[in-house]
């Protein structure tokens, strides 16, 4: 039910469906570009299009009552910022206690253009040994869904290089807020 209501409401509103649902049970994905805040109601619903239950961090405010069972019920996990803590090691965590989490991360952590993406998908990918799926809204061509699934190697150059490769073209709801594909450490990288 669920799952037909969001591809009606999103042929309603324009929108066309690409790619197929992800055939891995696990799996880190990629939200991008984000540049509004359009894009977390547009994911939830290509998520329930696609029929896949995802779960998304946010920062632990947004969870107190009473809206907070409402955030955990669209697949919200809380997240302490201020604290000292590994958010990486958390999830990896998470991914060896759940075998069928899937994670959204919106890899430029920003609605705001940044100049490089955070690396933590990429650690979280690589230390839980679970691949990366790229996901999109591409405002310009109002379409949206997922692309292939990403085993990361050991060559991180490369592995980025499909991100580049993948998102190529596509348009966020502001695209002058979508910076380029690239990691800061991605030069220095190493095992």
């Amino acid at each position: 039910m669920k799952k037909r209501l969001a591809r009606w409401l999103l042929h309603v509103a324009g929108w066309q469906l690409v790619g197929e649902r992800p055939q891995c049970d696990h799996y880190v994905l990629i939200a991008a570009p984000h540049t509004s805040n359009w894009d977390f109601p547009m994911m939830l619903m290509f998520a329930a299009a696609f029929d896949i239950k995802v779960t998304w961090m946010a920062k632990h405010s947004l969870f107190y009552p009473p809206f907070g069972w409402i955030m955990r019920a669209m697949g919200g996990m809380p997240i302490i910022r201020h604290k000292k803590q590994n958010v990486v090691s958390a999830m990896i965590e998470a991914f060896n206690r759940d075998e069928h989490l899937v994670l959204v991360v919106p890899t430029e952590g920003t609605r705001e253009r940044s100049e490089y993406w955070k690396s933590g998908f990429y650690h979280i990918a690589r230390e839980a040994n679970v691949p990366i799926v790229p996901s999109f809204l591409d405002f310009g061509r109002k379409r949206g869904g997922f692309g292939p699934a990403l085993t990361v190697s050991d060559d991180v150059r490369v592995d980025m290089q499909y991100f580049r490769d993948f998102y190529d073209g596509m348009q966020g709801k502001f695209p002058a807020q979508f910076g380029p594909i690239r990691l800061r450490d991605e030069d220095s990288f190493s095992d």
